[in-house]
């Protein structure tokens, strides 16, 4: 596990738990998607938010998935074949990506790698492909690698942590500046030094 970001590693504990929860001998890729789109402040929402991805739809054919899996009572759950491979998967799209980690996206990218599980499918029906993923995953995460186990803390801060002027201005919602003028001058004057230190 200390080749995973902390997201990751929730993400597969809490798949397991998923798996746990409802009896299921097995996790599998439909566990761990079940538990990457309703993670907190994860990647996987924030991209699908990006593609304008209907959420709630694909979270209830995936409920419907989880729902085919056979009940054993008692007993762990052991990862089936198909997430072992989707793990591997994962950690190739984290080298092929200069990243240090395997995150939550590298998990996508290597679900729709896969490409074979009812996951894969059904994210293929939402037109949900890697390459939109991709361009997505640039404006979410920027263009930086993954170096820390928490990369995800840092994803998208300006949005989370500062007001956008700019387009409030544009859009109408800053009050408008009358009688200022002086003031207006003076800030232009200092911001338009060049030799001197503008505060």
């Amino acid at each position: 596990m200390d080749k995973f970001t902390v997201k990751a590693a929730e993400a597969l504990q809490e798949a397991q738990g998923i798996a746990l929860k409802r009896d299921h001998p097995i996790v599998d890729i439909a566990h761990l998607f079940a538990a990457l789109i309703d993670q907190q402040d994860g990647v996987v929402p924030a991209l699908f938010a990006k593609l304008g991805v209907d959420t709630p739809a694909i979270r209830s054919v995936s409920e419907a998935e989880l729902a085919k899996f056979p009940e054993a009572s008692g007993g762990t759950a052991n990862i089936s074949q198909a997430l072992n491979k989707v793990i591997a998967l994962a950690f190739d799209e984290a080298k092929d990506m200069g990243d240090a980690y395997v995150s939550t996206e590298h998990f996508l990218l290597a679900v729709l790698k896969e490409g074979k599980s009812p996951i894969a499918k059904l994210l293929g029906q939402h037109h949900i492909e890697r390459k939109l993923v991709l361009a997505a995953l640039k404006d979410v995460r920027g263009a930086g690698p993954v170096t820390s186990q928490d990369p995800e803390g840092s994803y998208q801060a300006l949005e989370k942590y500062c007001r956008d002027l700019s387009a409030d201005a544009r859009s109408g919602k800053l009050d408008p500046v009358i009688g200022r003028n002086d003031e207006i001058r003076r800030v232009v004057q200092v911001l338009s030094r060049r030799t001197k230190n503008n505060p």
